[in-house]
Order: structure tokens, then sequence, then C-alpha cells
């Protein structure tokens, strides 16, 4: 009954489009009629701008955090842990709210990483920084990092539980990015640019 618990709750959090709340009454704007249409930091970044995009990322994050939290104090176990944080990262991927549709669960899985493997979690932020400000490219920077998440947990001796869900995790975010490696392929996939609300509206992305 605790694990039914912890993942009802964390999927409730999770499903919180903080995207949307923050375009919405910040700004008056629909993320999801711009850009690339997704709630996420990034198309709130292009959008938006860097700090509308940075609260975005940091409230996805949390979710991810809540998520493990919940796990710790209802369950009390490691596997309890991750059944929040996928809980976490399934409601912000299929939110009830948006109709079952969301984002990458990017942010909300380094939330969850945070939570369960800080170390890991400095080093694939380090890379997936490097591969943004070198290509420009934040999808190939997530498809990298999210890569190097079990790699990064076998090497620093994580526990064997937060190893598999590395796996789990990181084949999630790079099956979530296959359009993005289709546009990489094809060299289509649009560059990270700074957006802002302007008299005219919101940067749309070209």
């Amino acid at each position: 009954m605790e694990y039914v618990l912890v993942i009802a709750a964390s999927y409730l959090i999770g499903s919180i489009p903080n995207g949307l709340i923050i375009g919405r009454n910040f700004y008056n704007i629909d993320l999801r009629q711009f850009g690339s249409k997704n709630i996420g930091a990034t198309n709130a970044y292009r959008t938006l701008g860097p700090w509308p995009a940075f609260w975005v990322f940091l409230t996805d994050a949390l979710k991810g955090v809540a998520g493990v939290l919940i796990g710790q104090y209802l369950g009390g176990t490691a596997l309890a842990e991750l059944a929040g944080g996928i809980g976490a990262i399934t409601g912000h991927n299929w939110s009830v709210f948006l109709n079952f549709k969301g984002g990458r669960g990017v942010a909300t899985g380094l939330g969850v990483i945070a939570m369960i493997a800080p170390k890991v979690t400095l080093v694939v932020f380090a890379v997936w920084a490097a591969i943004v400000y070198l290509t420009r490219y934040v999808s190939l920077a997530s498809i990298v990092a999210a890569a190097l998440v079990p790699i990064s947990m076998w090497l620093l001796n994580a526990r064997q539980e937060f190893f598999y869900f590395g796996i789990l995790a990181a084949l999630f975010v790079i099956i979530r990015h296959r359009p993005n490696i289709e546009r990489l392929l094809k060299g289509e996939e649009p560059k990270i640019r700074a957006g802002g609300k302007t008299a005219s509206g919101p940067t749309k992305e070209k």
C-alpha cells in the first residue's frame, strides 16, 4: 500500500505543468503555442528568455526531488525512493492535467538523480553544460548526459538499484528525444537561442 501511495502522490506532483503555469500567469503566454510547443525549460528559454527558463527548470527538477522525498517518508527504502522518482517523471511526461501529455523528463529526472546520486548529478550536469555551450544543441546535450548517467553510477559505485534506474532513465530520455535525434542526423535541429517577450509578443522559433 505504501508504494501505491508513493507512486500516486509523486505522479500528481510530477503532473503539475510548471512551464504552462509560469508562462500563463507571469507572461500571459501559453508555451504550447510557440516554438517547439513543449512546456519545458528549453522552449521557455527560446520563447520567454533565460530567467523564465531557469524557474521552469528549477521547479521541474524539484518535482523529482519531491518524488524521492515522498518515497523516503512513506516507504523508507531505496526502492520506495525510486518509485517516487519514477512516479514524478511519469507525471511530468504524461500529466493528468494536460490530457496525458507533457515534457521529456530531463529536469525532473535530474532532480531524482540529485537526490539518489549527487556526485553523478555534478558529472552529468557539467557534461550537459559543456555540450550546450560548445554546440548550442540542448537535445544533443540531454541525450549524451542521459547516456552518461548509468556509466557514472557504475564508475562511482552507486547502489545497484540506482544503477538499474540510471539505465532505465537513460533509455527513457533517449527514446523521448527520438524526433530530435532524427532532426540532428538531418541537420535540421534548431540551436538554442534566447527569446523573450516583445511588443508584438514572444519570440517565435523559425
